[in-house]
């Protein structure tokens, strides 16, 4: 089941691969989208994700009606969707130096195309994988147009039903996608945990026989963790210098102290999950000694009956277990016994 997204392996054998999602946070400033590659990298991440559209790409230039943003939950509550596009595209050709400065601080960088002349274009720069994201996970000509490349496919979920997604996965696959990772999505910014259900996650998988991450618009990283405990791959998270800055999704973005500590919980997550086991772990075996036992809890003489006054269930643990305690009792001792001897049956006549 496992992977490869340009040097990095995908699977359950691997730690989870997190995905910083630039998005519009460059604030139309490459600068700054330089400085969130490189504050990206030195927080630990290892992809980083852009989103290729320009506003003619993406929608109309329209005014009124359904082209403004009504909503007023939506941190884009009034906009008019044309402007909003415009605003938070990120320029095509801001795409190759982004992704050399990624690939120079050790990343993987790929994009999410919103139509086929996107993802025509990001063959061009050679991307190692494609995303697709929710609000295109119904738009079939673009999966199959990114499936034919032959490169991994990520496609978030959000919205989507189970029919949706059987027939945009049936789309990918016909089209010639082998590798396949499916992002459990909550399209809301930002959403809560609450409507987070990664329960899902297990069961996508196994319904789909396919890999499953995270795509988190949560606030924080918990929610993350516990989809790495329920077998996510994939993390992505949006990410900013800093969210005092304003932008585009700047409020629901993690930050790079946040974005740092993602990767080490995560990570921490995947390494606990281990396999089954009972009984002490090698490295428990030195704390063994530590349990109870059997120990002479005064001076016993030979032929002296074991009572609950002469032997006592204390630590260490190197005399007879609790267990024996009662089988004991009444016994007698075969010879002559000093306070702190382990207990053993040896010593019983």
């Amino acid at each position: 089941m496992t992977i490869k997204i340009g040097d990095r392996f995908v699977g359950p054998e691997h730690a989870p691969v997190i995905i910083a999602e630039m998005s519009g946070n460059h604030n139309r400033s490459l600068d700054r989208a330089l400085s969130i590659v490189d504050a990206a990298a030195d927080a630990g991440a290892h992809v980083l994700k852009l989103q290729t559209y320009t506003p003619d790409t993406i929608t109309l230039n329209v005014r009124g009606g359904n082209f403004e943003i009504s909503d007023s939950g939506s941190p884009w509550a009034g906009k008019n969707l044309h402007d909003l596009y415009a605003e938070a595209y990120t320029p095509w050709e801001w795409h190759a130096p982004i992704m050399a400065r990624a690939r120079d601080r050790g990343m993987q960088c790929f994009s999410s195309p919103f139509d086929e002349t996107a993802v025509d274009f990001l063959v061009g720069l050679d991307v190692p994988a494609f995303k697709i994201a929710s609000f295109e996970n119904n738009h079939l000509p673009l999966i199959r147009r990114a499936a034919a490349t032959g490169k991994p496919l990520i496609i978030s979920t959000g919205m989507a039903t189970i029919a949706e997604l059987d027939e945009a996965v049936r789309t990918a696959r016909a089209a010639g996608c082998k590798d396949l990772i499916l992002l459990k999505c909550t399209s809301t910014y930002p959403a809560t945990p609450q409507n987070s259900n990664i329960l899902t996650i297990p069961h996508m998988s196994a319904l789909f026989d396919c890999q499953v991450g995270l795509s988190d618009h949560t606030m924080g990283v918990g929610v993350a963790v516990a989809a790495v405990a329920h077998g996510a791959t994939v993390v992505e998270k949006h990410f900013t210098l800093r969210r005092a800055d304003g932008g585009i999704d700047s409020a629901f973005s993690l930050e790079p102290e946040e974005m740092n500590s993602l990767v080490l919980e995560t990570e921490r997550a995947w390494q606990a999950l281990g396999a089954v086991a009972y009984g002490p772990t090698e490295a428990e075996q030195k704390s063994l000694v530590f349990r109870r036992s059997l120990y002479v809890a005064r001076e016993i003489h030979a032929g002296e009956v074991f009572t609950t006054e002469n032997i006592r269930i204390v630590r260490p643990g190197q005399g007879l277990p609790p267990r024996d305690f009662a089988a004991v009792l009444g016994r007698k001792a075969n010879r002559d016994l000093s306070i702190g001897t382990p207990m053993s049956w040896e010593l019983i006549g």
